[in-house]
Protein backbone atom coordinates (compact mmCIF):
# COMPACT_ATOMS: atom_id res chain seq x y z
CA UNK A 1 0.00 0.00 0.00
CA UNK A 2 1.29 3.33 -1.05
CA UNK A 3 0.89 6.83 1.19
CA UNK A 4 1.25 10.54 -0.42
CA UNK A 5 2.91 13.72 0.80
CA UNK A 6 0.68 16.65 -1.05
CA UNK A 7 0.74 20.41 -1.25
CA UNK A 8 -2.39 22.06 -2.35
CA UNK A 9 -2.43 25.77 -3.75
CA UNK A 10 -5.24 27.47 -2.59
CA UNK A 11 -7.43 30.02 -3.75
CA UNK A 12 -6.01 33.12 -2.24
CA UNK A 13 -2.67 32.14 -2.75
CA UNK A 14 -1.65 30.15 0.35
CA UNK A 15 -0.16 26.28 0.12
CA UNK A 16 -1.78 23.64 2.12
CA UNK A 17 0.58 19.81 3.40
CA UNK A 18 -1.25 16.88 3.94
CA UNK A 19 -1.10 13.06 3.33
CA UNK A 20 -2.93 10.05 2.49
CA UNK A 21 -3.39 6.64 1.28
CA UNK A 22 -5.46 7.89 -1.27
CA UNK A 23 -4.41 11.04 -2.72
CA UNK A 24 -7.56 11.43 -5.84
CA UNK A 25 -10.16 10.80 -3.26
CA UNK A 26 -8.78 13.14 -0.62
CA UNK A 27 -8.02 15.75 -2.71
CA UNK A 28 -11.72 15.01 -4.27
CA UNK A 29 -12.61 15.62 -0.44
CA UNK A 30 -10.77 18.97 -0.46
CA UNK A 31 -12.36 20.32 -4.02
CA UNK A 32 -16.04 19.61 -2.62
CA UNK A 33 -15.58 21.09 0.99
CA UNK A 34 -16.01 18.05 2.56
CA UNK A 35 -12.58 18.59 4.85
CA UNK A 36 -13.61 21.20 7.44
CA UNK A 37 -11.17 23.65 8.52
CA UNK A 38 -8.42 25.67 6.02
CA UNK A 39 -8.80 24.61 2.60
CA UNK A 40 -13.27 24.56 3.07
CA UNK A 41 -12.93 28.05 3.54
CA UNK A 42 -10.41 28.99 0.38
CA UNK A 43 -11.69 26.65 -2.58
CA UNK A 44 -10.80 26.27 -5.45
CA UNK A 45 -7.96 24.29 -4.88
CA UNK A 46 -4.86 23.04 -6.70
CA UNK A 47 -2.63 20.19 -6.35
CA UNK A 48 0.86 21.76 -6.99
CA UNK A 49 3.40 18.70 -5.63
CA UNK A 50 2.76 15.06 -4.37
CA UNK A 51 5.07 12.35 -3.56
CA UNK A 52 4.63 8.66 -2.63
CA UNK A 53 5.93 6.69 0.07
CA UNK A 54 5.86 3.32 0.71
CA UNK A 55 4.34 3.50 4.19
CA UNK A 56 2.27 5.93 6.79
CA UNK A 57 5.03 7.21 8.65
CA UNK A 58 7.17 8.42 5.97
CA UNK A 59 4.46 10.73 4.06
CA UNK A 60 3.53 11.57 7.92
CA UNK A 61 6.88 12.54 8.07
CA UNK A 62 7.16 14.33 4.94
CA UNK A 63 3.92 16.57 5.93
CA UNK A 64 5.57 17.60 9.44
CA UNK A 65 8.62 18.73 7.42
CA UNK A 66 7.42 20.74 4.92
CA UNK A 67 4.83 22.46 7.21
CA UNK A 68 7.66 23.83 8.99
CA UNK A 69 8.82 25.09 5.71
CA UNK A 70 9.32 28.62 4.86
CA UNK A 71 7.00 29.67 1.62
CA UNK A 72 9.89 30.44 -0.23
CA UNK A 73 11.02 26.67 0.73
CA UNK A 74 7.74 24.95 -1.02
CA UNK A 75 8.08 27.50 -3.43
CA UNK A 76 11.10 25.82 -4.62
CA UNK A 77 9.52 22.27 -3.89
CA UNK A 78 6.83 22.90 -5.72
CA UNK A 79 9.74 23.89 -9.04
CA UNK A 80 11.51 21.00 -8.15
CA UNK A 81 14.57 23.30 -7.68
CA UNK A 82 16.77 21.25 -4.80
CA UNK A 83 19.72 23.43 -5.32
CA UNK A 84 17.28 26.77 -3.57
CA UNK A 85 16.38 24.03 -1.39
CA UNK A 86 19.64 23.19 -0.14
CA UNK A 87 20.36 27.18 0.14
CA UNK A 88 17.19 27.74 2.21
CA UNK A 89 17.70 25.20 4.52
CA UNK A 90 21.58 25.75 4.59
CA UNK A 91 22.13 22.12 4.24
CA UNK A 92 20.92 19.01 2.08
CA UNK A 93 18.21 17.22 3.71
CA UNK A 94 15.94 14.81 1.74
CA UNK A 95 11.86 14.75 2.33
CA UNK A 96 11.72 11.62 4.33
CA UNK A 97 13.69 12.94 7.30
CA UNK A 98 12.38 13.68 10.67
CA UNK A 99 10.44 16.90 11.24
CA UNK A 100 13.00 19.31 12.94
CA UNK A 101 12.02 20.55 16.61
CA UNK A 102 11.71 23.81 15.02
CA UNK A 103 8.96 22.65 12.59
CA UNK A 104 5.86 22.24 14.65
CA UNK A 105 4.36 25.03 13.12
CA UNK A 106 1.97 23.99 10.05
CA UNK A 107 1.64 25.83 7.37
CA UNK A 108 3.78 28.52 7.91
CA UNK A 109 3.66 30.59 5.12
CA UNK A 110 0.34 32.26 6.72
CA UNK A 111 -0.42 34.63 9.80
CA UNK A 112 -0.86 33.52 13.33
CA UNK A 113 -4.25 34.16 12.81
CA UNK A 114 -4.81 32.46 9.76
CA UNK A 115 -3.19 29.58 11.37
CA UNK A 116 -5.68 28.90 14.55
CA UNK A 117 -8.45 27.84 12.28
CA UNK A 118 -6.77 25.89 9.97
CA UNK A 119 -6.27 22.48 10.36
CA UNK A 120 -8.10 20.39 8.69
CA UNK A 121 -7.83 17.80 11.24
CA UNK A 122 -9.99 19.42 13.59
CA UNK A 123 -13.81 20.21 13.48
CA UNK A 124 -15.03 24.04 13.80
CA UNK A 125 -14.92 24.79 17.07
CA UNK A 126 -18.39 24.48 18.42
CA UNK A 127 -18.47 20.93 16.31
CA UNK A 128 -18.67 18.00 18.58
CA UNK A 129 -16.49 15.51 19.55
CA UNK A 130 -17.49 12.61 19.00
CA UNK A 131 -16.49 9.49 21.46
CA UNK A 132 -16.43 5.86 21.12
CA UNK A 133 -16.85 3.99 24.38
CA UNK A 134 -14.84 0.42 25.09
CA UNK A 135 -15.62 -0.35 21.19
CA UNK A 136 -15.13 -3.68 20.06
CA UNK A 137 -14.66 -4.01 16.39
CA UNK A 138 -12.12 -2.01 14.33
CA UNK A 139 -14.49 -2.12 11.48
CA UNK A 140 -17.48 -0.25 13.05
CA UNK A 141 -14.62 2.22 14.67
CA UNK A 142 -13.97 2.56 10.71
CA UNK A 143 -17.39 3.10 9.53
CA UNK A 144 -18.11 5.44 12.52
CA UNK A 145 -14.86 7.69 10.95
CA UNK A 146 -16.51 7.51 7.72
CA UNK A 147 -19.96 8.67 8.92
CA UNK A 148 -18.27 11.15 10.94
CA UNK A 149 -16.42 12.82 7.42
CA UNK A 150 -19.69 12.44 5.35
CA UNK A 151 -21.42 15.00 7.84
CA UNK A 152 -18.43 17.47 8.35
CA UNK A 153 -16.78 15.92 11.79
CA UNK A 154 -13.35 15.34 12.48
CA UNK A 155 -12.58 14.93 16.14
CA UNK A 156 -13.09 11.25 17.15
CA UNK A 157 -11.79 9.61 20.49
CA UNK A 158 -11.69 6.39 21.69
CA UNK A 159 -12.23 5.77 25.43
CA UNK A 160 -10.77 1.39 25.65
CA UNK A 161 -11.32 0.01 22.37
CA UNK A 162 -11.09 -3.49 23.37
CA UNK A 163 -8.68 -4.48 20.34
CA UNK A 164 -6.05 -1.62 21.17
CA UNK A 165 -5.40 1.05 18.90
CA UNK A 166 -4.62 0.94 15.82
CA UNK A 167 -6.75 -1.48 14.47
CA UNK A 168 -5.92 -2.63 10.98
CA UNK A 169 -9.44 -3.38 10.47
CA UNK A 170 -10.65 0.73 10.45
CA UNK A 171 -8.83 2.39 7.76
CA UNK A 172 -10.51 -0.44 5.11
CA UNK A 173 -13.47 0.22 6.75
CA UNK A 174 -13.68 4.10 7.11
CA UNK A 175 -13.16 3.98 2.88
CA UNK A 176 -11.32 6.79 2.58
CA UNK A 177 -11.80 8.90 6.08
CA UNK A 178 -8.37 8.37 7.29
CA UNK A 179 -8.03 11.85 8.38
CA UNK A 180 -10.54 10.81 10.85
CA UNK A 181 -8.51 7.71 12.24
CA UNK A 182 -5.40 9.42 12.12
CA UNK A 183 -6.17 12.03 14.36
CA UNK A 184 -8.16 9.57 17.03
CA UNK A 185 -7.13 10.11 20.30
CA UNK A 186 -6.93 6.80 23.10
CA UNK A 187 -8.00 7.64 26.53
CA UNK A 188 -8.41 4.60 29.57
CA UNK A 189 -11.83 6.29 31.13
CA UNK A 190 -15.06 8.77 29.43
CA UNK A 191 -13.88 11.40 32.15
CA UNK A 192 -10.28 11.93 30.86
CA UNK A 193 -11.99 11.81 27.26
CA UNK A 194 -13.96 14.57 28.28
CA UNK A 195 -12.24 16.76 30.46
CA UNK A 196 -11.94 19.83 27.60
CA UNK A 197 -15.66 19.47 27.43
CA UNK A 198 -18.28 21.49 28.80
CA UNK A 199 -21.32 19.59 28.17
CA UNK A 200 -21.77 15.84 27.44
CA UNK A 201 -24.61 14.19 25.90
CA UNK A 202 -24.93 10.07 26.13
CA UNK A 203 -26.86 8.52 23.29
CA UNK A 204 -29.08 5.41 24.43
CA UNK A 205 -32.53 4.32 23.47
CA UNK A 206 -33.46 4.04 27.22
CA UNK A 207 -33.15 6.32 30.00
CA UNK A 208 -31.57 2.82 31.98
CA UNK A 209 -32.90 4.84 35.46
CA UNK A 210 -31.11 7.97 35.12
CA UNK A 211 -33.05 10.85 35.32
CA UNK A 212 -31.65 13.54 33.23
CA UNK A 213 -33.05 15.70 30.37
CA UNK A 214 -33.54 13.93 26.70
CA UNK A 215 -33.42 15.19 23.66
CA UNK A 216 -33.80 14.25 20.31
CA UNK A 217 -30.66 14.53 17.51
CA UNK A 218 -31.90 17.42 16.31
CA UNK A 219 -32.52 19.29 19.44
CA UNK A 220 -29.12 18.03 20.66
CA UNK A 221 -27.30 19.86 17.49
CA UNK A 222 -29.46 23.07 18.23
CA UNK A 223 -28.09 22.90 21.75
CA UNK A 224 -24.48 22.13 20.95
CA UNK A 225 -24.60 25.01 18.97
CA UNK A 226 -26.13 27.71 21.54
CA UNK A 227 -23.70 26.27 23.96
CA UNK A 228 -20.67 28.32 25.07
CA UNK A 229 -17.34 25.15 25.50
CA UNK A 230 -16.90 22.30 23.66
CA UNK A 231 -19.96 19.46 23.71
CA UNK A 232 -19.28 15.70 23.37
CA UNK A 233 -21.36 12.72 22.28
CA UNK A 234 -20.82 9.22 23.77
CA UNK A 235 -21.58 5.79 21.80
CA UNK A 236 -21.24 2.66 23.74
CA UNK A 237 -19.97 -0.72 22.77
CA UNK A 238 -21.47 -2.41 20.03
CA UNK A 239 -22.99 -5.25 22.06
CA UNK A 240 -24.70 -3.64 24.76
CA UNK A 241 -24.84 -0.07 24.55
CA UNK A 242 -23.75 2.27 27.45
CA UNK A 243 -23.76 1.32 31.02
CA UNK A 244 -25.40 3.10 33.39
CA UNK A 245 -22.67 4.71 35.34
CA UNK A 246 -21.31 5.81 31.42
CA UNK A 247 -24.61 7.52 30.99
CA UNK A 248 -24.80 8.65 34.78
CA UNK A 249 -21.79 10.80 33.56
CA UNK A 250 -23.59 12.89 30.77
CA UNK A 251 -25.59 15.73 31.45
CA UNK A 252 -28.32 15.02 28.45
CA UNK A 253 -29.62 12.46 26.73
CA UNK A 254 -29.81 11.73 22.67
CA UNK A 255 -32.72 9.38 21.89
CA UNK A 256 -34.23 8.91 18.78
CA UNK A 257 -37.68 7.29 18.48
CA UNK A 258 -37.60 3.54 17.24
CA UNK A 259 -39.40 0.23 16.88
CA UNK A 260 -39.90 -0.72 20.95
CA UNK A 261 -39.29 -4.33 19.40
CA UNK A 262 -36.32 -4.14 17.83
CA UNK A 263 -34.39 -0.64 19.34
CA UNK A 264 -30.74 -2.08 18.11
CA UNK A 265 -28.64 0.78 15.94
CA UNK A 266 -25.01 -0.71 15.06
CA UNK A 267 -22.25 1.77 16.16
CA UNK A 268 -21.88 3.80 12.84
CA UNK A 269 -25.85 3.76 12.43
CA UNK A 270 -25.86 5.76 15.52
CA UNK A 271 -23.21 8.33 14.83
CA UNK A 272 -24.57 8.87 11.50
CA UNK A 273 -27.69 9.87 12.76
CA UNK A 274 -26.14 12.28 15.21
CA UNK A 275 -23.92 13.57 12.36
CA UNK A 276 -26.69 14.01 9.71
CA UNK A 277 -28.45 16.69 12.34
CA UNK A 278 -25.48 18.17 13.16
CA UNK A 279 -24.53 18.70 9.62
CA UNK A 280 -28.17 20.51 8.53
CA UNK A 281 -26.40 23.66 9.93
CA UNK A 282 -22.75 23.35 7.94
CA UNK A 283 -22.04 24.34 4.89
CA UNK A 284 -21.32 21.26 3.39
CA UNK A 285 -21.39 20.56 -0.16
CA UNK A 286 -24.71 19.15 -2.05
CA UNK A 287 -25.76 17.42 -5.12
CA UNK A 288 -26.06 20.40 -7.82
CA UNK A 289 -29.34 21.31 -8.75
CA UNK A 290 -30.82 20.07 -12.52
CA UNK A 291 -33.53 22.31 -13.91
CA UNK A 292 -36.39 20.02 -15.07
CA UNK A 293 -37.55 20.56 -18.36
CA UNK A 294 -40.96 22.47 -18.51
CA UNK A 295 -44.53 20.84 -19.45
CA UNK A 296 -45.35 20.46 -23.29
CA UNK A 297 -47.43 23.30 -23.99
CA UNK A 298 -51.41 22.39 -23.76
CA UNK A 299 -52.13 22.26 -27.67
CA UNK A 300 -48.86 19.66 -28.02
CA UNK A 301 -50.78 17.13 -25.45
CA UNK A 302 -54.11 17.17 -27.09
CA UNK A 303 -52.59 16.47 -30.10
CA UNK A 304 -50.96 13.23 -28.58
CA UNK A 305 -54.19 12.28 -27.47
CA UNK A 306 -56.20 12.96 -30.58
CA UNK A 307 -53.61 11.18 -32.10
CA UNK A 308 -54.15 8.05 -30.19
CA UNK A 309 -57.72 8.41 -29.87
CA UNK A 310 -58.09 8.42 -33.51
CA UNK A 311 -55.84 5.20 -33.61
CA UNK A 312 -58.78 3.41 -30.81
CA UNK A 313 -61.36 4.49 -32.51
CA UNK A 314 -60.20 2.72 -36.31
CA UNK A 315 -59.40 -0.03 -33.83
CA UNK A 316 -63.42 -0.94 -32.04
CA UNK A 317 -61.26 0.57 -28.52
CA UNK A 318 -64.65 2.71 -27.60
CA UNK A 319 -67.36 -0.02 -26.92
CA UNK A 320 -69.96 0.23 -26.44
CA UNK A 321 -70.79 3.62 -27.58
CA UNK A 322 -72.47 4.49 -24.76
CA UNK A 323 -69.44 4.46 -22.28
CA UNK A 324 -66.83 6.37 -24.85
CA UNK A 325 -67.22 9.60 -23.18
CA UNK A 326 -66.04 8.40 -19.73
CA UNK A 327 -63.67 6.02 -21.52
CA UNK A 328 -62.38 9.02 -23.18
CA UNK A 329 -61.62 11.15 -20.01
CA UNK A 330 -60.29 8.44 -18.03
CA UNK A 331 -57.11 8.24 -20.90
CA UNK A 332 -57.13 11.79 -20.86
CA UNK A 333 -56.76 12.26 -17.07
CA UNK A 334 -54.10 8.64 -17.33
CA UNK A 335 -52.34 11.42 -20.09
CA UNK A 336 -52.27 14.47 -18.32
CA UNK A 337 -50.96 12.79 -14.96
CA UNK A 338 -47.25 12.49 -16.94
CA UNK A 339 -46.32 15.81 -16.82
CA UNK A 340 -44.62 14.61 -20.28
CA UNK A 341 -42.11 17.70 -22.07
CA UNK A 342 -42.01 18.08 -25.17
CA UNK A 343 -39.54 15.37 -26.65
CA UNK A 344 -41.70 13.26 -24.69
CA UNK A 345 -44.47 13.53 -26.86
CA UNK A 346 -42.76 13.52 -29.72
CA UNK A 347 -41.30 10.39 -29.16
CA UNK A 348 -45.03 9.09 -28.18
CA UNK A 349 -46.28 10.05 -31.10
CA UNK A 350 -43.44 8.42 -32.67
CA UNK A 351 -44.36 5.22 -31.09
CA UNK A 352 -47.82 5.31 -32.42
CA UNK A 353 -46.94 5.83 -35.71
CA UNK A 354 -44.63 3.42 -36.54
CA UNK A 355 -47.40 0.72 -34.40
CA UNK A 356 -50.35 2.11 -36.44
CA UNK A 357 -47.64 1.82 -39.61
CA UNK A 358 -45.23 -0.59 -38.66
CA UNK A 359 -41.74 -0.63 -41.09
CA UNK A 360 -40.60 -3.78 -43.12
CA UNK A 361 -37.75 -5.08 -42.27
Amino acid sequence: MSFWAYMLRCADGSLFVGHTDDLDVRIGQHQSGLIPGYTQRRRPLTLVWSAEFPDQDQAFNAERQIKGWSRSKKQALIEGNWAAISRLAKKAKVLRDEASPGSASPQDDRSGEERSGDNPHSSPSSAPVIVLVRPQLGENIGKAARAMLNFGLTELRLVCPRDGWPNPDAGPAASGADIVLERAQVYDSIAAATADCAHVYATTVRKRGVTKPVVNPEQAATAIRAEPGRSAILFGPERSGLETDDVAIARTIITVPINPVFGSLNLAQAVILVAYEWSKGEMLASPPTVDIEPAAPQQELDDLIGHLDNMLEETGYFFPHDRAPTTRRTLRSLLTKARWNSQEIRTLRGVLSTIAQPRRR
